[in-house]
């Protein structure tokens, strides 16, 4: 879901760069409508991979990036522990979720990223939309850093995670449609 991953390309001042995800500053979050009355959101740490941005030929811009599943947090312990387990995740045998890019254009005026995400075994094509993309900026411990916040939605049934409960009103524990949004801080390769 987060992944699910990431961003790429936009209005930029350096041709052809190449950019490592920081870890320590950049997350997934995903919200999912609960018994149908409300949102729960949950996070992913530890985003890690590589961005090549092109702002002369966005076409030649991409984006690899992987998301660790073990480090979901909802702010629930129990609900962390069930979203780890078979029933989602599955953590044992699909501990991590990754984004590949294949194309990146400007669409309306917006940045588009399309590309594959891969979640509980299954490859999907999905389309991320940049929200936000920072110019480069001098980091005080030396380096240079950007940001991006990019959004997407999906579907977690096409993935695999079908796990639900019917209520006695007729809806579902657990909607469907997951929204989601990366915010990627990136250091500049020397």
């Amino acid at each position: 879901m987060k992944a699910i991953m990431i961003l790429a390309a936009g209005a930029l001042s350096v041709f052809g760069q190449t950019y490592d995800i920081d870890t320590a500053h950049s997350g997934a979050s995903f919200t999912v409508k609960h018994m149908m009355v409300t949102n729960v959101s949950g996070r992913f740490s530890n985003v890690k991979g590589k961005v090549v941005v092109d702002d002369k030929n966005l076409a030649k811009s991409s984006v690899e990036a992987t998301v660790d599943v073990t480090t979901v947090n909802t702010n629930e312990p129990k609900r962390d522990g069930h979203l780890k387990g078979a029933d989602f995740f599955d953590k044992e045998k699909f501990p991590t979720m990754t984004f590949k890019s294949s194309k990146v254009y400007k669409a309306g005026g917006v940045t588009k990223v399309d590309g594959t995400l891969t979640l509980h075994g299954v490859t999907k094509p999905v389309t991320l939309t940049l929200e936000e993309f920072s110019g480069e900026v001098k980091h005080p411990m030396g380096g240079i850093v950007r940001g991006v916040v990019a959004k997407t939605k999906i579907n977690r049934k096409d993935f695999g995670l079908t796990w639900n409960k019917t209520l006695d009103s007729d809806g579902l524990m657990v909607g469907e449609e997951i929204a989601i949004t990366l915010e990627i801080e990136m250091a500049r390769k020397a």
